[in-house]
């Protein structure tokens, strides 16, 4: 059960990434927490099911990335391989501004996807089942994330067609993945920056990547 413990746990990890939401905010992603809960049951949407390990490793872990996602000025995002909604779904509660598109290829998932974006309201954000090679890039998106979809070539190789002019793609990767980085083709370049995630005890990292002439 989610409850005034996992709140205090939340507060503190946002307060550690100097991060601060209003109560609605606050609840609302506690809320989205325990719509994973109750659907995992029936949906296997994770492995973490202990509430405190939830609050780290699914809000802390996504909200630390919030940040520097932030400093590029993100319109359109796409969360590829969004499973069950990290980092989606906790960046839709916390900037409405930004239009977000979960795509998995899991129909429970986006079941799951789906039913969570009605119950939380959240306006900006579009749910998509389909594998990513077969999803139209419209006029594209500024932003491409993934959590743990695939390693960075496939990653770019993938969903290379969604990326807008000037795009970024931003992997959420453990420890940094030079091995990764150096498969990348000839017209990538990347660079690494370093997360520290409040009471998860493991590294993150998000790789950027843009393609360069």
């Amino acid at each position: 059960m989610i409850g005034p413990k996992q709140e205090q746990q939340l507060r503190e990890g946002l307060a550690a990434l100097s991060l601060t939401f209003d109560d609605a905010t606050v609840s609302r992603l506690l809320t989205y927490l325990a719509l994973l809960l109750k659907w995992n049951k029936t949906y296997s949407l994770t492995a973490i099911t202990e509430p405190d390990r939830m609050v780290s490793h699914h809000l802390l872990d996504s909200l630390a990335a919030l940040s520097p996602i932030a400093a590029v000025s993100p319109r359109r995002l796409v969360d590829v391989g969004s499973g069950g909604g990290q980092p989606g779904i906790p960046f839709a509660i916390v900037q409405p501004q930004w239009q977000i598109t979960l795509l998995d290829s899991n129909h429970k998932k986006t079941t799951f996807l789906r039913q969570a974006v009605i119950e939380l309201g959240l306006e900006n954000v579009q749910v998509v089942c389909d594998r990513v090679e077969n999803v139209s890039a419209g006029e594209g998106f500024d932003l491409i994330t993934s959590r743990a979809f695939a390693d960075l070539a496939d990653f770019a190789r993938l969903t290379r067609h969604l990326l807008a002019e000037g795009g970024h793609w931003a992997a959420l990767k453990g420890v940094q993945p030079f091995e990764e980085v150096a498969a990348l083709p000839a017209d990538i370049t990347s660079r690494i920056t370093p997360l520290n995630v409040p009471a998860l005890g493991a590294e993150r990292c998000i790789v950027w990547m843009e393609l360069h002439a």
